[in-house]
């Protein structure tokens, strides 16, 4: 296999790349990160919502390995969360360990952040604020340093309960698929002039979101963030009818879509041997699904 940076490039000017949300069911859609990086497309605007917005950042810096570890073996890592650092308030998976410290040079998942500054695609990062109830999407503008982006992909990524808020220039955040996007930021590639997308999903074709349980807990734990509830309330629906969205521009032929053949895991798998088979089915299937990609987007 020739390296990725040695790869020839097909640039694509019209076509925005989203990337869905999904906490370890991203293990299986960074299989996509490494296959486009593999064919060497890119395309020039690229978003993710919670773990959507860190196969964003290991796109968009080139980066096949952290891919792949950030959602298999790192997984292991005693650091990475448990009931112990949810009791300390650290979450059930340990944010800032995970996103603001482990990128650092010579930690556990070293982020090329030359390589991220260095490329030319627009970069948007969504989460919610939890005090205004509405989202927030953040760009080059906002990320002047390393901890500038880690630190807003660990907001974008903080599940309500099970991770705490985080705080950024005085505003309280949580996980962006909250707002009305519901975790897949095609509204964030719209307002920035694409009409069409490349979407990678984390469920089935078949799936439909439940309505949320736990309403009444949930008002006692947000009780400072109405706002926060109202749209757990309301996900389920946002998030269904932004799938079907999605088909209709997939027939008009606005949209290519990669949907998971079957996802083999859920949001907060820990196993090893199941997230490492998972990122190879995902990676199997984009494999497959390159030469389709590249008709898409107008690619020889």
């Amino acid at each position: 296999m020739v390296p990725v940076e040695q790869q020839p490039r097909s640039l694509v000017r019209d076509t925005a790349l989203v990337f869905e949300g999904g906490g370890m069911r991203a293990s299986y859609t960074s299989g996509m990160v490494v296959a486009l990086l593999e064919a060497g497309i890119h395309l020039p605007w690229v978003g993710g919502i919670s773990a959507g917005a860190s196969n964003t950042c290991n796109y968009v810096s080139l980066d096949p390995w952290r891919a792949r570890h950030s959602f298999t073996d790192f997984a292991s890592d005693p650091r990475f969360g448990n009931w112990r650092s949810f009791a300390r308030g650290q979450g059930w998976f340990n944010a800032q360990y995970i996103y603001e410290e482990t990128s650092l040079p010579d930690q556990a998942l070293p982020f090329d952040w030359d390589t991220f500054v260095a490329s030319p695609a627009q970069v948007r990062i969504g989460a919610f604020d939890a005090a205004a109830g509405e989202p927030v999407y953040w760009g080059r503008e906002d990320l002047a340093t390393l901890r500038d982006l880690m630190v807003r992909v660990r907001a974008s990524s903080t599940m309500p309960v099970v991770m705490p808020p985080v705080t950024i220039d005085g505003r309280v955040y949580v996980d962006g698929a909250l707002g009305p996007s519901a975790g897949i930021p095609v509204d964030a590639a719209r307002r920035d002039g694409f009409d069409r997308f490349l979407v990678v999903l984390t469920q089935e074709r078949g799936y439909r979101k439940a309505p949320q349980r736990g309403l009444g807990y949930l008002r006692r734990h947000f009780r400072r963030f109405p706002a926060v509830v109202d749209a757990l309330a309301a996900r389920s629906a946002r998030y269904n009818a932004a799938r079907e969205e999605l088909w209709a521009l997939q027939e008009s032929g606005q949209a290519y879509l990669f949907v998971p053949e079957r996802m083999p895991v859920g949001n907060g798998e820990r196993d090893i041997a199941k997230l490492r088979a998972s990122h190879e089915a995902g990676l199997a299937q984009a494999r497959r699904e390159i030469p389709a990609i590249r008709d898409f987007l107008g690619l020889p």
